[in-house]
């Protein structure tokens, strides 16, 4: 008997707005770090109201996280310390890895639909003040896997032996984009002990064989241990998003945009902030 993975608990996030006004909702964040460890922060956003996103997130800091956004529709143009610029488009993402730390900006553009999320992936206290670096992922940049009732886009990490967009350089998390099409079923099989999580954009499954309730979209799933992960679309199919890593076991001081391991790295990064020698890495 296979050991499958079962529902530790169901998260629908809260309604917030962030940056100059963005409406978005905050599915996982601060107060989930121990159960969703290495991913700190899940925002999801979809909208067609530009006045929803327009406003966005002017220029920030970062520092002792990655952030990953992933478009499925819209434009969001990118800006930072480093001097890149650019835009995410219909199926790119942008892997940023703050480090030591970094300033930028995110601009979304009016689209008929802005539907993506933003994940913060937590660096281990070894690895928190490495160079920052950027990486434009484009839509042609991601392997998707037709396996005829299921398409898996691979973001980052290794599905049936391809390697995705990214590997990662610190935690190399597996980040996926499945589409299970009305009534049919996928399977995969993964590290038992990895953190494992999902979000649904789109339509409705079942994740537990012991459960015949489907769970319906803008839901995230945490699972608990287990070495493969069952999952049943519903009538109108279903899209997802999968991330799994391994847990980190650290200690998290959060403040705003700066994560560490302690207040005291936290106040430092602060004061830097304040006397403006928080960027090492410039242009």
């Amino acid at each position: 008997m296979s050991d499958l993975r079962t529902i530790n608990k169901i998260v629908t996030g809260m309604h917030t707005q962030d940056g100059a006004g963005v409406k978005l909702v905050r599915v996982i964040g601060r107060n989930d770090t121990a159960d969703f460890d290495p991913f700190l922060m899940l925002d999801a956003f979809d909208s067609r109201n530009p006045e929803d996103y327009i406003k966005g997130f002017p220029w920030h800091p970062h520092r002792g996280i990655e952030t990953i956004t992933y478009l499925l529709q819209g434009d969001i143009e990118h800006g930072d310390s480093l001097g890149n610029k650019g835009s995410i488009l219909d199926g790119e993402c942008q892997w940023m890895t703050a480090g030591s730390g970094i300033i930028h900006q995110e601009m979304p553009q009016a689209s008929e639909r802005m539907l993506g999320v933003q994940l913060w992936l937590n660096l281990p206290a070894k690895d928190k003040m490495v160079p920052p670096k950027y990486h434009g992922i484009t839509k042609a940049d991601i392997p998707v896997i037709d396996e005829g009732s299921s398409k898996i886009h691979i973001i980052g990490g290794n599905y049936q032996g391809t390697k995705g967009a990214v590997e990662g350089d610190y935690i190399k998390p597996l980040l996926l984009d499945v589409e299970v099409e009305p009534g049919a079923e996928w399977t995969i099989d993964i590290n038992r002990t990895d953190n494992l999580f999902i979000y649904i954009i789109q339509g409705e499954g079942a994740f537990d064989p012991a459960e015949a309730t489907y769970i319906p979209e803008k839901h995230a799933v945490l699972f608990n241990e287990g070495s493969r992960l069952q999952v049943k679309a519903a009538d109108k199919g279903m899209r997802f998003l999968l991330m799994a890593a391994k847990p980190l076991h650290e200690p998290v001081a959060w403040g705003g945009p700066i994560v560490m391991n302690t207040k005291e790295e936290l106040d430092h990064a602060f004061q830097e902030l304040k006397e403006n020698t928080f960027i090492k890495h410039k242009v």
